[in-house]
């Protein structure tokens, strides 16, 4: 049989007692055999990227779910989102009313999975080697507000930020921040390959072919001491190429539970399905695609030819042809379901419209067709990403005003590309750092943001991101946040396509699947255990 559960999207922050009316996990076995998780995610090493899973280097949700089973952090998002709370640490919370000296005292009898005691000093050279080694993925701009790290004793680390910052604890919360081993990660270089080491609730054992990474074994650490309560002794995630391989496994019961990403096609199937010993849970989901520019680039230099892209683009139509009822039309980079979110695009350029773009090259003195390629991943972000850019290139192309091509790349390939600046024009895809309206502008506007773009407007950079961080209460940050949005609509350096929503495929039997993955898609294994099939 079929059950469907569904949870509505809902506000960020009110989403826990959602969930937890709706009675979450259904309890579960912590033993049986390995559970086994599928994914298209690849995990590459690679000449650009040798260092895929050190927290000082690994930026894509993919890697981060492999890091947040193993590499502890001081916070964590709880079950059902919210505010972070402590995980390696005891407790944390700012000294000071200005949000500027952040402190947070060490569990007790903290252990790596090796037995060696972790220290506040462990913590100050994580987060020191991160940001001394300013890796390529600009993962380090995360911990850009800390301006030196202190100790107190073995237990006591407090962090005195450079500005004011309301979203740190989120940050604390994330693998940049993760405390590793100084006997096993240097200090001044990223650790090569797929071996991990820390203090999470699972070890890992990457099974490797060649370059890649075909599956993480996640074992349950036996040191581990945290907020998490640990449902099972071992998970496996394994990679596939794409995501009709994936279903034929689940089908097949070579795996018991497939994430992300599923085609369109297939959650249509799953989720009208009446005979199927298979699952499909809907999940409230923060993921948004854009199209990125490299505004230095010759043939989008011009704002004018951004804006009348932007004032061409159909996001219902395209929505409606690739994705259904699995996605809706974004008129911001901050989702509709943040604190903070306003309609930028919508309210600058309101409905497609040839005429009104026509006039805007026509001012500009641009000559039309604009001649441009687009790029796209053909593997990270779902076997639909092709069809969504070839609407795209019809909607451009059907308007007589540009000439557009495009072009797909492998993950491994593309991303180094993009940071290099090699492409004009580039979708690419956001699953949230933590659930606030800050991780939806910053990443992409703040200096070292991670697509390493050239876009720089001071009033954003100097005064409404710090603005915007001084506030503990994110709803006064509203006006900092629609001023940062209204600019982003007007210079275009990045249009916003369409949110979606987000699945886990699992075998009946398979329980705390309602959990897996939170609104960030962080992928929580350690929720799920297995139960009676039926």
């Amino acid at each position: 049989m079929n059950r469907k559960t569904l949870v509505l999207p809902a506000a960020v922050g009110l989403l826990a007692p959602v969930l937890a009316a709706c009675g979450g996990s259904d309890g579960g076995s912590g033993g049986g055999d390995a559970i086994v998780v599928g994914t298209t995610d690849r995990f590459t090493a690679s000449k650009d990227a040798p260092a895929p899973l050190d927290p000082a280097f690994a930026y894509d949700v993919g890697t981060w779910n492999i890091l947040r089973q193993t590499t502890q952090t001081l916070m964590i998002q709880p079950r059902g989102d919210g505010e972070p709370v402590p995980e390696a640490a005891e407790k944390c919370g700012f000294t000071d009313t200005g949000n500027e000296r952040y402190a947070c005292t060490l569990r007790d009898g903290l252990k790596f999975a090796n037995g060696d005691a972790i220290t506040a000093e462990d913590v100050k050279y994580s987060i020191e080697r991160a940001l001394s080694i300013k890796a390529d993925s600009q993962v380090y701009g995360l911990l850009s507000t800390v301006d030196t790290v202190e100790t107190q004793g073995d237990r006591e680390v407090i962090f005195h930020l450079n500005t004011a910052d309301a979203t740190f604890p989120y940050k604390l919360s994330t693998p940049v921040a993760g405390i590793v081993n100084k006997d096993v990660y240097a200090k001044d270089k990223l650790r090569e390959g797929f071996e991990l080491d820390g203090s999470g609730p699972y070890t890992m054992k990457a099974e490797v072919d060649g370059d890649v990474m075909t599956k993480a074994v996640f074992t349950k650490n036996p040191e581990y001491k945290g907020s998490l309560k640990v449902n099972n002794e071992k998970v496996e995630v394994a990679s596939f190429e794409d995501a009709d391989a994936m279903g034929a496994a689940l089908d097949k019961g070579d795996i018991d539970v497939m994430t992300r990403a599923m085609t369109p096609e297939q959650i249509r199937k799953l989720s009208t399905s009446t005979d199927s010993e298979v699952d499909l849970i809907e999940v409230a989901g923060l993921e948004i695609r854009y199209l990125g520019f490299n505004t230095d680039a010759p043939t989008v230099k011009n704002k004018a030819v951004r804006q009348a892209m932007a004032q061409l683009i159909d996001r219902s139509a395209l929505v409606s042809e690739v994705y259904g009822s699995q996605a809706e039309p974004l008129y911001s980079m901050v989702p509709a379901s943040v604190t903070g979110h306003s309609n930028s695009f919508f309210n600058k350029y309101g409905d497609p419209s040839v005429a009104k773009a026509k006039a805007q090259l026509e001012d500009a003195g641009i000559e039309t067709p604009v001649k441009l390629t687009m790029h796209y991943t053909t593997d990270h972000y779902g076997a639909a990403t092709k069809q969504e850019f070839e609407v795209l290139q019809k909607q451009l192309n059907d308007s007589g005003l540009f000439d557009v091509a495009i072009e797909g790349q492998p993950w491994d390939k593309f991303r180094p590309a993009e940071l290099k600046g090699e492409y004009d024009v580039f979708g690419m895809g956001w699953f949230p750092d933590f659930p606030d309206a800050d991780s939806f502008t910053a990443p992409f506007l703040d200096k070292d943001n991670t697509l390493n773009s050239p876009y720089t407007n001071t009033e954003i950079r100097n005064t409404l991101i710090p603005e915007s961080r001084r506030e503990a209460d994110r709803l006064s940050a509203a006006d900092s946040l629609n001023r940062i949005q209204d600019i982003t609509a007007i210079d275009v350096p990045l249009i916003p396509l369409w949110q979606g929503k987000q699945y886990v495929a699992a075998r009946d039997d398979i329980t705390g699947t309602a959990y897996l993955l939170n609104s960030s898609s962080t992928l929580q294994v350690w929720e799920l255990g297995r139960g009676v099939s039926g």
